[in-house]
């Protein structure tokens, strides 16, 4: 367990991420198996779980619910979510953000994060949730429409009312940190971190160790792609949000990375995700990075990724790797 930031908070090293579990935007959900990752993840010592409203609509927390009803509450860590709302295009609320579907109908998506939403939203996760508190509670997105001020005061009360353990945040920059961490405390800022995105080495991360904010880094393996198995003729399905997301990527550059690491995983006797997992936990200012788990399979493996040990020999052969294949 590595302790986040300044609070009392004690994650899992690597602490199982629900946007999949959600399906929307994933081709799709298999609630059992979902329930049974849960269930995997907890046994095998990733007790920290990170979800949202937006990931299935509400979907995913509710899976999360059924799934820790009869275990011990006192032993899961649970980060949530708020401040994406999906109320629809006749009644706009903060600042629009995209369109996504739900059950087949396009849904509009806004930012919204003021007083009396984040308010709503804890009562909302609750429920879904099936617990009386939440960890850590994020805003999802910064919302450009709302005081930071009047969102981090509104967190401020949740603690005092102990609905929720600390206050978090996700996609902030430093300007943004610098003036949600004057009025409340920070547990941590949740951002996109890679071996294919290393932009928060340059400002993020050194303001958290500044600050002794915890970095929760999300989409280390950029969405299964640095699995290696897209590469071996799997075809997602229509809807996968993937089919356009792996488009940022060079394909042919990503190929090459991940056959020159892939001797490296084989020499460990671990699979290219439990390596990739692995770096990412090793790396300066990572305190947790979110894997996601759609079967046991999937869980089981991501768990044993907080064993494996990389060496500072690794390490750099992984980063010399990295430079040589995507070197201009």
């Amino acid at each position: 367990m590595v302790q986040l930031g300044k609070t009392n908070i004690k994650l899992s090293p690597i602490t199982l991420g629900t946007f999949a579990i959600g399906g929307t935007m994933w081709g799709g959900n298999d609630e059992k198996n979902s329930i049974d990752a849960i269930h995997a993840s907890l046994d095998n010592g990733v007790t920290s779980i990170d979800t949202a409203p937006v990931y299935g609509f509400g979907l995913s927390d509710e899976v999360i619910g059924k799934a820790i009803k009869r275990r011990d509450r006192s032993e899961i860590q649970l980060l949530a979510k708020f401040g994406l709302v999906w109320d629809g295009s006749n009644n706009k609320k903060g600042e629009y953000f995209f369109e996504a579907k739900h059950n087949g109908k396009p849904v509009s998506i806004y930012r919204f994060a003021s007083k009396e939403n984040v308010i709503k939203e804890v009562e909302e996760n609750l429920k879904r949730l099936n617990t009386d508190y939440i960890d850590v509670f994020q805003i999802h997105w910064p919302d450009n429409s709302t005081p930071i001020s009047e969102t981090m005061e509104a967190l401020e009360i949740l603690i005092q009312q102990g609905k929720i353990r600390d206050a978090g945040v996700s996609n902030f920059n430093i300007k943004e940190l610098e003036e949600a961490k004057n009025i409340t405390g920070l547990a941590s800022n949740q951002v996109a971190y890679s071996m294919l995105n290393k932009e928060i080495e340059k400002e993020v991360i050194p303001f958290a160790l500044k600050n002794d904010i915890g970095i929760i880094a999300y989409s280390p393996m950029e969405r299964g792609l640095l699995t290696g198995k897209y590469f071996n003729g799997i075809k997602l399905k229509e809807e996968d949000h993937r089919n356009g997301y792996f488009q940022q990527f060079n394909m042919d550059k990503v190929a090459s990375f991940v056959n020159l690491i892939t001797p490296i995983a084989e020499s460990k006797q671990v699979s290219l995700a439990q390596l990739v997992l692995s770096w990412t936990i090793h790396q300066k200012g990572i305190t947790v990075a979110l894997a996601g788990a759609r079967n046991t399979k999937q869980a089981e493996s991501n768990a044993a990724a907080m064993s494996l040990k990389l060496s500072q020999s690794d390490l750099n052969n992984i980063n010399d790797l990295l430079t040589v294949s995507f070197k201009e």
